[in-house]
C-alpha cells in the first residue's frame, strides 16, 4: 500500500506532546507523551521509503526503519513492532533515550530536504508500548538446551543484550552486577524523566522468567575473584561499563560532587528510597561539562528545586557533544547555558563560587571540533553552592582490579578485543562502553549481540574439536 506512504509534503513532521515547561519541573515524570494510533500512523506515512535508507545506515543496530514505518502506518501494528524487536533487543528504550537528532532523524532524506524527520523515535516507543499493553511481547523462544555456559559481568545495556541472544540459543547464562539493581547505567544513570524505571525492570524481568541467572550486589574483584567466575563459566563476556569519573583538574576539586554519585542517588530516590534530602535543593547549582550527562544532571537540579542551575561549557553551542534535544528541554526548564566559559577554581567559604575564565575557539583538534583557548583577563566569579563535575568517564584498571596483568588494554585504558570481540584472555570476551568508552546505549546494544555472536562461534568451534578427538 505505497499510496499510504511519502506524506512528508502535506504533512508536518510532528513529536508527541511535551508536558509543559512549569508542570515537569516539578516531578520526574517522562515528558513526553505517547503518540495515540492514528497520530503514529500519520507521522509514519510521511516516511519516503528512499531506495537507500539513510535512515537505517545511520542506525548503529541497522533497525529495518521504512518497513516497520510503513507498517505502522498501514494499521500493521503487531507486525511493525516484530520488525523493529527482531533487530533491537530493547526498542522502547532506544524509542526514548537515543540521539535521534544525531542518528537515524538526523541522516532522514526528508530532514536533508527541508520538510522536517519522522519522527522515528516516537513511532519506535508507541511500537513497542502498543507491543507491551497487548501481549506482543512474548516470553523468549529459548533454545534447545547446550551443555555450555556463559557468564557475563555486567547488567548493563551490553549484557543484557548479549544474555538474550544467548539464551535464544540455548546457553546457561548468568549476569555478576555491582549493583543491587540490574541495568547499569539505564537504572542508576540515566534519570527518571528520562526513562522511568520500570521500563528497565520489565525487561530485566522478561530474562529472568527466560532463564538468566542474575548474582547482583556482586563487585567482580571486591566480593569474588575474577579468576572465580572465569572458571565458572565456557565463555565468559566483561560488559562492565566506565564507571570512573574524568578528574576536574583545578584548586579544591575534590569539593565538587562527581555526576554519577549525584545521578545514582537521585534515581533511587525516585524508586522510592530514602537516601536524605535532593543534594541541589534551595542552592546555586553549576554543572561543568557539555555532555548528555552534564545535560542529565542540570535538568534533574532543577526538579530538586534548586534555586538556580548553570552549565559550564568550555565550547559553544554548536560545538557541545550533547544532544540538541536536550539543551532545549533544558533551557525550556529553566536552565541557563554559559558557553565558551571554563573553570579555573572552585571557592568555598561564605560566599562560595566557582572562579571561571571566558573562552575562545581555535584550530581544530583531533576530534575535528574547535580547540577552546582562554581569553585572558577575562576571569569571573560564578555563585555555586553545589559544583557538580560532568566530564565523562573513562574505564576502571580492570587488569589490576581483577589482577589479570594478561587482559590486553588500549592506550586509552578500554580493553582490546578483535573482529570476534575476543580479548586476549582465551574464552573472554568484551563488548560496550569498556571496548568503546563512554558512549550510547544503542551502541552497548549492538556490540553486546554481536560478541554473543562471537562467543558462540567460540563454543561452537570448541565442541567441534572435542568430538573430533573423541573419535
Amino acid at each position: 500500500m505505497t499510496e499510504r506512504m511519502t506524506k512528508f509534503v502535506g504533512l508536518a513532521a510532528a513529536q508527541p506532546q511535551t508536558r509543559a515547561p512549569g508542570k515537569r519541573r516539578g516531578d520526574f515524570d517522562e515528558i513526553q507523551l505517547r503518540f495515540v494510533a492514528d497520530r503514529a500512523a500519520a507521522q509514519a506515512s510521511r516516511c519516503a521509503q528512499c531506495g537507500v535508507p539513510f535512515c537505517q545506515n545511520a542506525c548503529p543496530l541497522h533497525n529495518n526503519i521504512p518497513d516497520w514505518l510503513r507498517l505502522t502506518a498501514e494499521g500493521r501494528t503487531e507486525e511493525a513492532y516484530q520488525l523493529a524487536a527482531a533487530t533491537n533487543s530493547m526498542p522502547e528504550i532506544c524509542g526514548r533515550i537515543c540521539p535521534q537528532d544525531r542518528l537515524c532523524e538526523g541522516d532522514c532524506v526528508i530532514e536533508q530536504s527541508g520538510h522536517g524527520a519522522v519522527t522515528i523515535g516516537a513511532v519506535e516507543k508507541y511500537l513497542t508500548e502498543t507491543a507491551w499493553d497487548n501481549g506482543w511481547v512474548g516470553a523468549l523462544r529459548v533454545g534447545p538446551p547446550r551443555r555450555e555456559s556463559v557468564g557475563i559481568i555486567g547488567a548493563g545495556p551490553a549484557g543484557l543484550a548479549a544474555a538474550e541472544s544467548l539464551r535464544l540459543r540455548g546457553y546457561t547464562v548468568t549476569i555478576y552486577d555491582r549493583y543491587d539493581r540490574a541495568g547499569g547505567l539505564l537504572m542508576y544513570g540515566i534519570p527518571h524523566f528520562k526513562l522511568e524505571k520500570d521500563i528497565v525492570a520489565r525487561r530485566v524481568q522478561r530474562l529472568a522468567e527466560g532463564g538468566v541467572t542474575f548474582e547482583l550486589n556482586c563487585h567482580v574483584g571486591a566480593d569474588v575473584a575474577f579468576a572465580d567466575v572465569r572458571a565458572r563459566h565456557d565463555a565468559l563476556l566483561l560488559a562492565s561499563g566506565v564507571y570512573k569519573a574524568r578528574p576536574l583538574r583545578v584548586p579544591n576539586a575534590g569539593s565538587a560532587l562527581a555526576a554519577l554519585d549525584f545521578l545514582t542517588a537521585a534515581n533511587r530516590a525516585a524508586l522510592g528510597e530514602a537516601i536524605g534530602g535532593p543534594a541541589a535543593k534551595d542552592k546555586n547549582v553549576v554543572v561543568i561539562g557539555g555532555g548528555d550527562t552534564a545535560m542529565d544532571c542540570v535538568r534533574t537540579a532543577v526538579r530538586q528545586g534548586a534555586a538556580s542551575v548553570t552549565c559550564l561549557y568550555r565550547r559553544d553551542r554548536e560545538n557541545m557533544p550533547g544532544s540538541q534535544r536536550e539543551v532545549k528541554h533544558a533551557e525550556e526548564e529553566g536552565v541557563r547555558f554559559d558557553w565558551l566559559a571554563a573553570p579555573k577554581a572552585i571557592h568555598g567559604g561564605a560566599a562560595p563560587n566557582v572562579k571561571a575564565v571566558r573562552m575562545r575557539l581555535g584550530a581544530r583538534d583531533a576530534s575535528g571540533r574547535a580547540a577552546p583557548e582562554e581569553a585572558e583577563g577575562s576571569d569571573y566569579a560564578l555563585a555555586a553552592d553545589l559544583v557538580i563535575a560532568a566530564l565523562g568517564f573513562d574505564p576502571e584498571d580492570l587488569p589490576a582490579l581483577w589482577n589479570t596483568p594478561s587482559l590486553e588494554t588500549t592506550n586509552w585504558g578500554t580493553l582490546a578485543v578483535d573482529k570476534s570481540f575476543a580479548t586476549s584472555l582465551p574464552g573472554v570476551f568484551a563488548a560496550g562502553d569498556i571496548v568503546r568508552g563512554a558512549s550510547l546505549v544503542v551502541w552497548a546494544i549492538r556490540e553486546g549481540r554481536d560478541a554473543a555472536d562471537g562467543i558462540h562461534a567460540y563454543l561452537e568451534e570448541r565442541a567441534a574439536v572435542a568430538r573430533v578427538a573423541a573419535e
